[in-house]
Protein backbone atom coordinates (compact mmCIF):
# COMPACT_ATOMS: atom_id res chain seq x y z
CA UNK A 1 0.00 0.00 0.00
CA UNK A 2 1.40 3.38 -0.89
CA UNK A 3 1.87 6.11 1.69
CA UNK A 4 -0.68 8.28 -0.13
CA UNK A 5 -3.33 5.57 -0.03
CA UNK A 6 -2.62 4.87 3.64
CA UNK A 7 -2.87 8.57 4.51
CA UNK A 8 -6.08 8.90 2.52
CA UNK A 9 -7.71 5.92 4.24
CA UNK A 10 -6.50 7.16 7.60
CA UNK A 11 -8.11 10.56 6.98
CA UNK A 12 -11.36 8.87 6.02
CA UNK A 13 -11.33 6.68 9.14
CA UNK A 14 -10.20 9.40 11.56
CA UNK A 15 -11.91 12.52 10.21
CA UNK A 16 -14.45 12.18 7.45
CA UNK A 17 -16.55 9.21 8.59
CA UNK A 18 -16.85 10.29 12.25
CA UNK A 19 -17.75 13.83 11.18
CA UNK A 20 -20.36 12.51 8.77
CA UNK A 21 -21.82 10.27 11.48
CA UNK A 22 -22.23 13.18 13.87
CA UNK A 23 -23.68 15.36 11.11
CA UNK A 24 -26.22 12.75 10.06
CA UNK A 25 -27.19 11.99 13.65
CA UNK A 26 -27.77 15.69 14.38
CA UNK A 27 -29.71 16.28 11.16
CA UNK A 28 -31.77 13.14 11.73
CA UNK A 29 -32.79 14.51 15.11
CA UNK A 30 -33.56 17.99 13.75
CA UNK A 31 -35.23 17.07 10.47
CA UNK A 32 -36.55 13.60 11.16
CA UNK A 33 -34.22 11.74 8.80
CA UNK A 34 -34.67 8.00 9.11
CA UNK A 35 -32.46 5.65 11.12
CA UNK A 36 -30.18 8.25 12.70
CA UNK A 37 -28.86 5.89 15.37
CA UNK A 38 -28.46 2.99 12.96
CA UNK A 39 -26.57 5.06 10.40
CA UNK A 40 -24.29 6.52 13.07
CA UNK A 41 -23.63 3.13 14.68
CA UNK A 42 -22.88 1.62 11.27
CA UNK A 43 -20.34 4.36 10.62
CA UNK A 44 -18.75 3.71 14.02
CA UNK A 45 -18.41 0.01 13.10
CA UNK A 46 -16.83 0.85 9.75
CA UNK A 47 -14.39 3.25 11.43
CA UNK A 48 -13.39 0.61 13.99
CA UNK A 49 -12.85 -1.93 11.21
CA UNK A 50 -10.73 0.47 9.15
CA UNK A 51 -8.67 1.41 12.19
CA UNK A 52 -7.84 -2.22 12.93
CA UNK A 53 -7.04 -3.09 9.31
CA UNK A 54 -4.87 -0.01 8.85
CA UNK A 55 -3.01 -0.69 12.10
CA UNK A 56 -2.25 -4.27 11.03
CA UNK A 57 -1.09 -3.13 7.61
CA UNK A 58 1.11 -0.41 9.13
CA UNK A 59 2.69 -2.90 11.56
CA UNK A 60 3.44 -5.33 8.72
CA UNK A 61 4.93 -2.56 6.64
CA UNK A 62 7.12 -1.35 9.51
CA UNK A 63 8.28 -4.91 10.23
CA UNK A 64 9.28 -5.41 6.59
CA UNK A 65 11.21 -2.13 6.64
CA UNK A 66 13.07 -3.17 9.79
CA UNK A 67 13.94 -6.55 8.24
CA UNK A 68 15.23 -4.89 5.07
CA UNK A 69 17.32 -2.43 7.08
CA UNK A 70 18.81 -5.32 9.08
CA UNK A 71 19.70 -7.15 5.88
CA UNK A 72 21.30 -4.03 4.37
CA UNK A 73 23.54 -3.44 7.38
Amino acid sequence: MSDKLYDFLRDIADLILPAFGVLYLALAELWGFPYGDKVNNTIICVVAFLDVVLKVLKNRYNKRLEEQEAINE
